[in-house]
């Protein structure tokens, strides 16, 4: 004899119970193998009763025992099921189907096998077609039948119910006809391929069926009904309502949406616009954001401090009508908000406020807002909710949610939604609103801190521009400078911190310092830049970042002399974008000039290089914001720089902007600076110089000539003090300092007096006592002048005395 039966591992099966009548067949036979329990329905099955067959081995009711690949097949599952061939008590075989279940038994967590079997009833009680029948009918799902033809045969009650129509109502029509919507005809098109191929469809519809007054979504599945032969003969359609479904995966996709739409800038105006883009459709028909009119205070907003009437500024409005008709309040005007009305309640409470509009509320509405009841009536508003927007304990303002088109009103669903998405909302309102503050005091720094208006001087003409980025990217560190140097020489600056932000801005402010004050003790451009990185390598050291390690600032820097009496260019810099030259009748071109490292790294060398430049040569000193871009080269930027210095105007001004134009995108990711200048040249008709000979006669000769030039250049105004000055700085070089000694005059907006030796060593102030026959002349050559001072060259020192023409 033979066995057949298949394993699985199923659910557990049900816990024993009493058998309460004979319909089934059941045993019990434990880990060993012994039976332990049977039922009376297995005693009418196989003939034995439970005292013939409790404690015995369950093989002893099989045919042909126990073989091996049987027991193989039980090991490790849960549940078998086949059919096997028992031993009637009288001999005769029985084959039964056998369905077996694993479960434990007892502490010791052993288990046993409960084995059931179905009994044949004795006689039939109804007849199955007609309890199939009537299972369709009540079916708790929503079912139809249909021919191959696709006409109605039979609905169920739960398919009358949802149609409003009865079966003999709607016998014999097809599904388009029954229900008017487009989701019908691609029914019946996946019935037809049912038909056609005999495989099951399933679809998602959603539709508003007749008498409903929202739509509803359905999950659809089209199985075909096959006959003995598995023709098919029908098709079984069955739906299931998953509106609430269907609303929770759009609140959801609602959701993800604001996550992914709001927020997307750092605008606060846009932002607020976000919400109201997004809200409006699906959520609401009117939204409007209104915010304090200060919300840049940072404190907590509470109920007892809450300003009656209430005053909000309108920053944003969207409407399903185009236009947005039913907006009261402009945007960016601040209007009042009675104490009753939503907004000025949620804010008050800090809790969202729901309401549905009655003919009391608007007859309310219409004596303390006459024209929001008039709008409200006119549009049929019927549901009005208002969100308090907060972030990090602070009141920002409230979101206004309103439905006259949608039919229905506002839910506790729909309520968390907004409440959803106005969290996001503020938050990102927060962000841009602390941004904006720390950019408008960034700028406010920076402005501060870049030269309010340039220097008078005649060495170059002048002209600049400093942009900075993009509210996304922030205020960065770039600057310029023009200092005039004594020798009507002139110190031009471009420098670059890195980074953005206030802290950028103050560290660009600490350097630019720094430059000025290393320029006024007239340091060549390398030293300048060596004492300069020092100096960075010190505010590192200094400035500790969040997590107490020393935060590194890093920043470059291009440091240029110019000379108009030699016309010689002294630069040197420091990882900073290599400036450009035109000269007249030349093409522009970049200086060849050594590039040398970024300030910050420290005990790296700088090199200066010394150009002659031509008069009316124009300069051009910029960061690399001007010439990098995204999704630019920056050789192509650089390319573009040069084409337009080619085109150059006389007007340095107008040179600027065409270069912004030409090169920068409309929101520039980096802050850029630009510096022009066009050279000058002093020559014979301003410059006089002559050599001394270091003898004490040679001061009253140097005199002459000195008030002699005076008389040619129209100053005998200025000789009385002239040569008191050259007398004291001459006196001094031939006294302490070396050969050779020159003096030189220079008019240039003031009248400059520089006598040079070689010696190294520098005269210094000093208080004479009553007694002291020296010591007066370099004071009373300071009390003279406007200023004066000393620089050292690679060839000795200058003393140098400068007189304001205007006072001369």
């Amino acid at each position: 004899m033979t066995r057949s039966g298949t394993t699985g591992n199923g659910p557990a099966a049900p816990p024993a119970q009493a058998d309460s009548g004979t319909t089934t067949a059941r045993a019990v036979v434990d880990a060993f193998g012994v039976v332990t329990g049977w039922s009376e329905g297995a005693q009418r099955l196989v003939g034995y009763r439970a005292s013939e067959v409790t404690g015995r081995p369950a093989t002893v009711l099989l045919a042909d025992g126990l073989t091996g690949p049987a027991l193989r097949s039980v090991v490790g599952t849960s549940r078998w099921n086949g059919t096997v061939n028992l031993r009637h008590r009288d001999g005769h075989l029985l084959a039964v189907s056998l369905l077996a279940h694993r479960r434990e038994s007892g502490p010791a967590a052993s288990h046993e096998w409960l084995i059931v079997a179905p009994m044949p009833p004795s006689s039939p009680e109804f007849d199955e077609e007609h309890l199939l029948g009537w299972s369709m009918v009540h079916s708790p799902c929503t079912m139809a039948l249909y021919d191959t033809g696709l006409h109605l045969l039979r609905a169920n009650a739960g398919m009358e119910r949802v149609l409003g129509l009865t079966e003999a109502e709607i016998r014999g029509l097809r599904v388009s006809e029954i229900v008017l919507d487009p989701e019908s005809e691609r029914t019946e098109r996946l019935m037809r391929r049912v038909v056609e191929t005999g495989e099951q469809q399933h679809l998602r519809a959603a539709l508003r069926l007749a008498g409903d007054r929202h739509e509803s979504a359905w999950s659809v599945s089209l199985a075909p009904v096959r006959d003995g032969d598995g023709t098919v003969r029908g098709v079984l359609l069955s739906a299931h309502d998953t509106t609430e479904e269907h609303l929770a995966r759009q609140r959801l996709a609602l959701v993800a949406e604001a996550g992914v739409r709001i927020g997307t800038t750092l605008d606060l105006t846009r932002t607020a616009q976000e919400l109201a883009d997004v809200a409006v459709g699906q959520l609401a028909d009117f939204v409007t954001v209104d915010l304090l009119p200060d919300i840049d205070d940072d404190q907590e907003l509470r109920a007892e401090a809450l300003p009656s009437p209430v005053l909000l500024r309108r920053v944003a409005n969207q409407s399903v009508l185009p236009g947005c008709p039913e907006a009261v309040v402009p945007l960016g005007t601040v209007a009042v908000y009675p104490s009753t009305s939503p907004a000025a309640e949620c804010l008050a409470s800090g809790e969202a406020a729901m309401h549905q509009v009655t003919v009391a509320g608007m007859a309310k509405w219409a004596s303390e807002a006459p024209e929001r009841a008039e709008k409200m009536r006119r549009f049929g508003f019927h549901s009005v909710l208002a969100v308090p927007m907060r972030a990090r304990g602070i009141t920002l303002g409230v979101a206004t949610f309103s439905r006259h088109r949608h039919p229905d009103p506002f839910e506790q669903d729909d309520l968390l939604l907004c409440h959803e998405i106005t969290a996001r909302a503020a938050l990102s309102i927060d962000n841009a609103r602390r941004y904006s503050r720390e950019r408008a005091t960034a700028l406010t720094l920076q402005s501060s801190l870049l030269p309010q208006r340039l220097p008078r001087q005649l060495a170059v003409e002048v002209a600049t521009r400093y942009l900075p980025a993009t509210a996304q990217t922030g205020v960065g560190g770039d600057w310029f400078d023009v200092i005039p140097l004594s020798g009507a020489r002139v110190g031009l600056v471009v420098g670059d911190v890195v980074g953005h932000g206030i802290q950028a801005s103050a560290a660009m402010g600490r350097l630019r310092t720094a430059v000025r004050t290393l320029a006024d003790v007239d340091l060549p451009p390398d030293e300048l830049l060596t004492h300069l990185d020092d100096l960075v390598n010190r505010l590192s050291a200094e400035s500790d970042d969040p997590t107490g390690s020393a935060a590194d600032i890093g920043a470059t820097c291009l440091y240029a002399v110019y000379d108009p009496v030699s016309r010689h260019c002294c630069m040197a810099r420091a990882g900073h974008p290599t400036p450009a030259l035109l000269t007249p009748g030349r093409p522009p071109e970049l200086l060849d000039l050594p590039a040398g490292p970024p300030l910050g790294l420290g005990g790296l060398p700088f090199e200066a290089t010394e150009f002659e430049l031509p008069e009316d040569s124009l300069l051009a000193l910029y960061t690399d914001g001007l010439v990098e871009a995204r999704g630019r080269d920056i050789d192509e930027g650089v390319d573009i720089m040069l084409k337009v210095l080619g085109r150059a105007t006389s007007s340095l001004e107008n040179t600027c902007d065409t270069l912004l134009r030409a090169l920068l995108p409309e929101k520039p990711d980096d802050d850029v600076a630009l510096l022009l200048a066009r050279t000058h040249a002093l020559d014979s008709r301003h410059v006089a110089a002559w050599d001394v000979t270091p003898e004490p006669e040679a001061v009253a000769e140097t005199r002459s000539r000195a008030t002699r030039q005076l008389l040619e250049w129209g100053l005998e105004d200025a000789s009385f003090v002239t040569e008191l000055v050259v007398s004291e700085l001459v006196t001094n070089a031939i006294r302490y300092g070396e050969p050779p000694i020159e003096l030189r005059l220079i008019l240039d907006r003031s009248l400059i007096c520089e006598v040079s030796d070689a010696s190294n060593t520098s005269p210094h102030l000093r208080r004479a006592r009553d007694y002291d026959e020296g010591g007066r002349g370099l004071l009373l050559v300071a009390q003279l002048c406007s200023s004066w001072g000393a620089r050292h060259t690679y060839r000795g020192k200058t003393i140098w005395a400068e007189q304001s023409l205007s006072t001369g």
